[in-house]
Order: C-alpha cells, then sequence, then structure tokens
C-alpha cells in the first residue's frame, strides 16, 4: 500500500506520538503497552511511573526534564485527567484560587459589589493560567488566606454542606422515583390479577346460573367498573398527600430545624457565635457578707506560730479557711430573729386549728 505524498515544504503532523514517550527515559508506549504516565502539579511535566520511582523514591529531587529544575516529591505525582496539559493546569489553578476566595453573594451589599469581587479573582486567575506577575499574584492569595483564615473555613464548611444536602436530595428523589416505578408495577400486576379473576368468576356464573347471559355479563362489567374507580380514587388520593408531604418537606424533616436534611439556601448575615461564659457553680448567685469584712490577715500568736508551724500547714492545713470559718460561724446568727419566727409559727398553728374545727362543725351529724 503506497503512502500518500507529501506537499513540499510541509511537515508531517504525528498525532499522539510525543504524548506516548518519556522525555526522560525515551521509552515509548509502543513498545510496553502497560506504560503509564504521571504529572506533578509544580510544573506539570510529564514522565513515566518508572523514572518516578526511580527518582523520587529516596526524597525531594530536582524535576529531571532540561530547562525545569523545579524541586518535585514523589507524592505529589498523579494521573493526567484531561487530554490537554494546559487545560489540566488551569482546572488545577482554578480549583485552588476558589479555594481561597470562596466569597458568598448573600455576603456583598450589592450584586455589582459581588462582580467587582468576580473579576478581581478573575484577574489574578488569568495571571497564574498566563505566567503574568506571578510572584505578585500569589504574596495576594497568600495574604488573603492568611487574613480571612475563619471566613474561609466557614464558607468551606457551608459549601460542603450544600453539597451533601444536593447529593441527598438527588437521592431521595430517585429513591422516590424507584418506589413510584414499583407501585405501578404492582398496580398492574394487581389489575391483571383482577381481570383474570372477574373472567374466571364470570364463566363459573354463566356455567353455574340458569338467568340471562348478557345480564350476567353486564353486572359483571359495572362491579369491575366501580372497583377500578375506587382504587383509582384512593391512588389519587394517596399521591396528592404524598406531593403535599414533599413540597412541605423534601427531606422529611420541619423546616427550620437543624437535622440532617435541613436545606440552607443562604445567610443574609453571619453573625459570630457567642463565646461561653465560665461556670459558675453559684448559678449566679453572689454570696456577700452582710455584717462583717473579711480581714486578710488577724493578729493572734496562735494564728502567727500556726502559719510557720509545719506539722499544721504540711498537710495542706490553712488558716485563712479557720478565719473565714470562724467569722462565719460567730455571724451567722444575726440575720435570725426569733421572735418572728414564732410569730409566724403561731399564727400558721391557730389558722390551722381554726380550719379543722369549721370542718368538723359543718360536718354530718
Amino acid at each position: 500500500m503506497s503512502r500518500a505524498p507529501v506537499k513540499k515544504g510541509s511537515i508531517p503532523i504525528r498525532t499522539g506520538e510525543d504524548d506516548d514517550i518519556c522525555p526522560v527515559c525515551k521509552s515509548s508506549r509502543y513498545l510496553n503497552q502497560n506504560m503509564k504516565f504521571l504529572i506533578n502539579p509544580e510544573c506539570y511535566h510529564k514522565m513515566c511511573e518508572s523514572c518516578v520511582d526511580r527518582i523520587f523514591s529516596s526524597g525531594p529531587a530536582p524535576c529531571p526534564v532540561a530547562g525545569c529544575g523545579r524541586t518535585l516529591r514523589k507524592q505529589r505525582f498523579r494521573k493526567q485527567i484531561l487530554k490537554d496539559i494546559r487545560i489540566e493546569r488551569e482546572v488545577d489553578i482554578r480549583r485552588r484560587v476558589n479555594a481561597v476566595f470562596n466569597r458568598r453573594q448573600e455576603e456583598f451589599e450589592t450584586l455589582r459589589d459581588y462582580n467587582n469581587y468576580l473579576e478581581e479573582v478573575e484577574i489574578l486567575t488569568f495571571n497564574l493560567v498566563n505566567n503574568t506577575d506571578v510572584e505578585e499574584t500569589e504574596r495576594k492569595i497568600a495574604a488573603y488566606a492568611a487574613e480571612h483564615r475563619s471566613t474561609i473555613s466557614r464558607n468551606r464548611s457551608l459549601a460542603h454542606e450544600e453539597s451533601v444536602n444536593i447529593n441527598a436530595e438527588a437521592e431521595a428523589q430517585r429513591e422516590h422515583a424507584r418506589l413510584r416505578r414499583a407501585e405501578a408495577l404492582r398496580e398492574e400486576e394487581d389489575e391483571r390479577r383482577e381481570r383474570e379473576e372477574g373472567k374466571r368468576t364470570m364463566v363459573e356464573r354463566l356455567a353455574s346460573s340458569k338467568g340471562n347471559a348478557d345480564a350476567i355479563v353486564k353486572e359483571m362489567e359495572q362491579a369491575q367498573t366501580k372497583r377500578s374507580s375506587a382504587k383509582g380514587e384512593r391512588a389519587n388520593i394517596e399521591r396528592m398527600k404524598e406531593q403535599a408531604r414533599a413540597a412541605k418537606d423534601p427531606f422529611g424533616t420541619d423546616n427550620g430545624s437543624a437535622g440532617a436534611g435541613y436545606k440552607i439556601k443562604g445567610l443574609k448575615k453571619v453573625n459570630e457565635p457567642e463565646p461561653d461564659q465560665p461556670y459558675d457553680p453559684y448559678g449566679g448567685v453572689v454570696l456577700q457578707r452582710e455584717y462583717y469584712v473579711l480581714q486578710d490577715q488577724y493578729e493572734h500568736p496562735w494564728l502567727d506560730k500556726a502559719k510557720t508551724d509545719p506539722q499544721i500547714t504540711t498537710g495542706g492545713y490553712d488558716v485563712g479557711e479557720y478565719c473565714a470559718r470562724a467569722m462565719f460561724e460567730a455571724f451567722s446568727g444575726l440575720g435570725c430573729f426569733i421572735e418572728d419566727e414564732i410569730a409566724a409559727r403561731d399564727v400558721a398553728v391557730e389558722s390551722g386549728i381554726a380550719t379543722a374545727a369549721a370542718a368538723m362543725a359543718g360536718g354530718p351529724e
């Protein structure tokens, strides 16, 4: 078979041949069909898996491609997903930039402000994709990530929750469709069984009855029509109820709760949660001394000796606790008024006696 002629001055196109040759060891996929190529997001130079294991197994090393020299690590090598390596690199850059600049439209006052923000992000992405002011662009991205670390983390969590809710909604819709198909098949099977049962019953009645055959057939058809109509009405009622439940809450939880199926549409204003207050064992009750003031030090020979006696202080005994307890016991009875308590007690006793006497007087004879 003759080869097609090549025009003078033109260069033959070698489709796919360069992609099947390792630039390091010059091995070709033509000779080794099981050859696998890997790329590193640091420089996106393609090389075979054998060269990656041979060069980078002992640790980081410079890229073996001539003119590169960037330090590469083995754990960052991965398979190429897209056919065009330039598109693969742009997708990775956009994913990395969007992971940092993940502001939501609800965080801006106007739509114009949000569009201006998107334009600035696109300018940074364009610079990285086209290798324009790379150092300045990387510096801006790093400064923004360090300054808005909490906002980036919060928006990432919101995006993850939205993704989980969307997946849950899609799964619920697929499950609902599967149940509808199963219900339709069951209804068809029931209808087929009822038709066969009706035909058998009609044949048995025609064989055993001596009446008019046309009247019997008409009666059986009317009964079958009534049963079908009643069944269709019940199915419509159940379908309407199911649609109402799905419209009220597609996930089976109350809207407004924080359940697993709650769908978040976006927050207009994000309020930072208040920090937890320290634990108060007295529940907010302030213990104030009303009749005395506890001093830090009291002059007494025994107290002075107890402060320096190893036999007392070794066990953890505190003279201040002794003074506080002694003062509390000394003044604890000043707030108690015995006369008032006795008067209140006598009033309560007299009221109880009068109630009992009234009950005895009004009782049956």
